[in-house]
C-alpha cells in the first residue's frame, strides 16, 4: 500500500520497482517495434493510432496536420545533361535570398503576406478556356451570378476528384484550373485529388509537377502517381486496372482512417466548374448512384454525341451520334422518356453512362464492393486475335457498362419496389429464396414450351382431321361448320404466344441513316442512326418477359433501380474555345429558360432495367480504336440475383 507521509505522497520500494520495471517494459516494446515493423513510406496513408482514434476524430482532410496526405509517385526523374548545374543554381538561390528571408525575425511577417498573396491569386487561377466559363450560354441562369451553390458549400462534405490522363497537356492546364474553383468553392480540406498518368510521352509530366506545386501551396490532398505505359492489349482490362488505380487512395483513406467520401468526381477532358456543381446537385437531390454529363466530340466544324460505347438509354439502347445542332426532339437518347426530357435540357435516366465529366456515389458503389472489371472471358495479348464470339457468349464490352450492371444487381439485391411502404426487404429476400428453389433453367423452359406448344398443335390438328372425316358424309351445312371449326382451331394454334415470339420492330427514325454519317433529308435533322441495330433472323432480339412463359420468373420492373442518370447541361469537350459554340447550339442562345425549383433535377419515377440492352464489343484486341461489332443480348437480374 502507498504509504502517506507528512512530505505527501510516496511509494514503497516494491512499487518503485514494479513501475520501474513497467517502464523499461514499454521502452522496450518500442525499439522492438521500431526496430522489426517495416518503415512506412512517406506517400503511404498512415493508420490511427489508438488515442489519435478515440480523442481526435478526423473531419476535414488537414495537409498540415498529416503530410502524407500530399504524395508524389513515380515522379519523372530521368538524368538530364545539366541537372548538377541547375541543382547548384537552385541551392545557392535557397541558401542566400530565401532562407535569410524567410527565417529572419525582420522580414518573417513579410513572407507570411507574401504567401498569402500568392494563395489569393492561385485561388483565382483559371486556364485558357475555364476563364470564359461564365461567359458561355447556360439554361435556367446558370451563369446569371446568383446561384453560388450555397447548399453545396453549408453540406461541408468531403469529395473525391479522380483523373486519369495519357498525354494530355492540352488540356490538363484547364483540369487544374477546375480543381481550384471546386476547392474555392466547397473548401481546400475538403478535397481530395488522385491523378494518375498513364505512360505519358508529352509535357503531361512536366505540368504534373505544377499541379503539384499549386496543390501543395493551396493545403488540397492530393496523390499523383506516373506509371509506365500498361501490356495489356486489351482495352478493356487496361481500363479497368487503370481505373482501380486511381481509386486505391479512396479505400486507404476508408481502411485506414475511417475517412468516407460523399461523392467522386471524375474529371475528364474540359468541363466547367458550375457544370460539375450542377451535376452535383443533380446528384444529391436524386440520391443518384452515378450522374453523367455529355461527351461532345468536334468533327468537321460541328460537334457529335461522343462515347457512346459507355452509353445506354432505359431501353437499353445506344445514344444517337446526333449533332449539336440537331433537333431537341431528336437528340442522342432514343427511349421516349429521355428524349422529351433532354428536349428541356432536364435530367434523364439511363441505363449506363459515363459520357464526360461524371458524379459517382461511393456509398452506392465502391464502398459496396462494386470495382471496374471486364468480361471474365477477357485475353491479354501483345498481338491482334479474333475475339469473336457466339450469341450465346456474355458480353464483352466496356469497363463502365460492366460497373452500371454490378449497380443494377446490387440494387436489386436490396429487393422488390413496394410503392405503398417502401422496399419490403426481409419479405422480398423470402420471395427472391422461394423463386430461386422453383424456377428451372430459363434455356430448359424455353425448350419445355416450345415443345409443348408443337404438341398442343399438333393434338388440335390431329382432333379436326378427325372432326372434318366424321362429318364428311354428312350434309353440306354440316361440311361448312367443320371447315369453320377447323379454321378456329389453327387460328387459335398460331396466335398461341407460347408457340410463337414476336421480333420487335426498329424504331421508326432509324430508317434513314446515311452510310457516311450524315443526315440525310428525310430524317428532318434527326442526327446519325449509323449505329442501329438491324434486326438479325438467326439472332433476334430478346423480347420483354411474359408472365405465362416464365411463372417463376420476377420481371427487371419489379426490383429496385439503380439510380443513373444523364445531365444534358453539364458538358464535356476536347476543343478548345468552340466549347462556347458548342453552348450556343445546344441552349439556342442568351435566351431565358422557365425555371421551377428542384422540379428541374428531380425524377418523381424510376424504370427499372430493360430486359436486354445492345451489346458492342470489340472483335479484335488493341486500343479504344479496334473495330466492334453490335449484338443484342438479355439481361435478367432475378438471373443475376439468384
Amino acid at each position: 500500500m502507498p504509504i502517506l507521509t507528512q512530505r505527501g505522497f510516496s511509494l514503497t520500494p516494491a512499487q518503485q520497482r514494479l513501475a520501474i520495471r513497467g517502464g523499461l517494459l514499454f521502452v522496450i516494446i518500442l525499439l522492438l517495434r521500431s526496430l522489426l515493423s517495416p518503415s512506412k513510406r512517406a506517400d503511404e496513408i498512415q493508420s490511427h493510432g489508438m488515442f489519435e482514434r478515440v480523442l481526435l476524430p478526423e473531419k476535414y482532410l488537414d495537409v498540415y496536420k498529416y503530410p502524407f496526405l500530399q504524395a508524389r509517385i513515380g515522379r519523372d526523374d530521368r538524368p538530364d545533361l545539366f541537372d548538377d548545374e541547375v541543382g547548384d543554381g537552385i541551392l545557392d538561390f535557397w541558401q542566400r535570398f530565401q532562407k535569410p528571408f524567410i527565417t529572419g525575425k525582420d522580414t518573417a511577417h513579410l513572407d507570411t503576406q507574401v504567401m498569402r498573396s500568392v494563395v489569393d491569386d492561385l485561388l483565382q487561377f483559371n486556364g485558357w478556356v475555364t476563364a470564359s466559363c461564365q461567359k458561355l450560354v447556360r439554361p435556367f441562369g446558370q451563369n446569371s451570378g446568383h446561384d453560388n451553390y450555397e447548399d453545396l458549400a453549408s453540406a461541408d462534405n468531403l469529395y473525391y476528384v479522380a483523373v486519369v490522363v495519357h498525354s494530355a497537356d492540352h488540356f490538363l492546364v484547364d483540369q487544374l484550373a477546375v480543381i481550384v474553383q471546386l476547392a474555392r468553392r466547397l473548401g481546400t480540406r475538403n478535397i481530395f485529388v488522385s491523378m494518375l498518368d498513364q505512360g505519358s510521352a508529352d509535357s503531361t509530366p512536366t505540368l504534373s509537377d505544377l499541379c503539384e506545386a499549386v496543390l501543395t501551396i493551396l493545403g488540397i490532398s492530393f496523390r499523383i502517381r506516373r506509371i509506365p505505359p500498361l501490356s495489356i492489349n486489351y482495352y478493356p482490362l487496361e481500363e479497368a486496372e487503370v481505373r482501380n488505380a486511381v481509386l486505391e487512395p479512396l479505400h486507404e483513406l476508408w481502411d485506414k482512417r475511417s475517412i468516407k467520401f460523399h461523392r467522386v468526381i471524375w474529371l475528364k477532358g474540359f468541363t466547367c466548374p458550375m457544370d460539375i456543381l450542377e451535376s452535383l446537385r443533380v446528384s444529391e437531390v436524386n440520391k443518384a448512384a452515378m450522374t453523367c454529363g455529355m461527351d461532345w466530340a468536334e468533327h468537321n466544324g460541328f460537334f457529335i454525341f461522343s462515347d457512346r460505347w459507355r452509353t445506354r438509354d432505359i431501353a437499353g439502347d445506344l445514344f444517337r451520334q446526333a449533332r449539336s445542332s440537331s433537333k431537341p426532339e431528336a437528340g442522342p437518347p432514343r427511349d421516349k422518356v429521355g428524349t422529351e426530357r433532354y428536349t428541356h435540357h432536364l435530367p434523364f435516366q439511363v441505363f449506363c453512362c459515363e459520357s464526360g465529366t461524371h458524379v459517382v456515389d461511393p456509398e452506392q458503389s465502391y464502398y459496396r464492393g462494386i470495382a471496374y472489371r471486364a468480361a471474365s472471358n477477357a485475353v491479354n495479348v501483345t498481338g491482334s486475335a479474333d475475339l469473336s464470339a457466339d450469341p450465346d457468349t456474355p458480353c464483352m464490352d466496356s469497363t463502365q457498362m460492366w460497373f452500371c450492371r454490378d449497380m443494377w444487381v446490387d440494387a436489386a439485391r436490396s429487393g422488390l419496389k413496394n410503392t405503398d411502404r417502401g422496399p419490403r426487404r426481409n419479405q422480398n429476400k423470402r420471395e427472391l429464396i422461394e423463386v430461386a428453389q422453383n424456377i428451372e433453367p430459363l434455356e430448359k423452359r424455353e425448350q419445355d414450351l416450345k415443345a409443348k406448344a408443337k404438341r398442343a398443335e399438333a393434338d388440335k390438328r390431329a382432333d379436326a382431321d378427325v372432326a372434318a372425316e366424321e362429318l364428311a358424309d354428312g350434309e353440306k351445312a354440316k361440311g361448312r361448320v367443320a371447315a369453320e371449326i377447323a379454321a378456329q382451331v389453327a387460328a387459335a394454334a398460331e396466335d398461341d404466344p407460347a408457340a410463337q415470339r414476336e421480333v420487335p420492330n426498329r424504331d421508326k427514325n432509324d430508317a434513314h441513316a446515311d452510310n457516311d454519317g450524315t443526315e440525310s433529308p428525310a430524317d428532318g435533322g434527326s442526327g446519325t442512326d449509323i449505329d442501329a441495330m438491324d434486326e438479325d433472323a438467326a439472332n433476334p432480339a430478346p423480347e420483354a418477359l411474359k408472365k405465362e412463359d416464365l411463372p417463376f420468373m420476377i420481371p427487371n420492373t419489379e426490383f429496385l433501380p439503380a439510380r443513373i442518370l444523364v445531365n444534358p447541361r453539364c458538358l464535356t469537350t476536347y476543343g478548345g474555345v468552340s466549347h462556347t459554340k458548342l453552348a450556343t447550339d445546344l441552349f439556342g442562345g442568351p435566351k431565358d429558360h422557365v425555371s421551377h425549383g428542384d422540379g428541374n433535377y428531380a425524377l418523381e419515377d424510376w424504370a427499372g432495367a430493360p430486359d436486354s440492352f445492345v451489346c458492342q464489343e470489340m472483335r479484335t484486341t488493341g486500343g479504344r480504336t479496334a473495330a466492334k461489332s453490335q449484338r443484342r443480348v438479355s439481361f435478367l437480374l432475378q438471373q443475376e440475383v439468384s
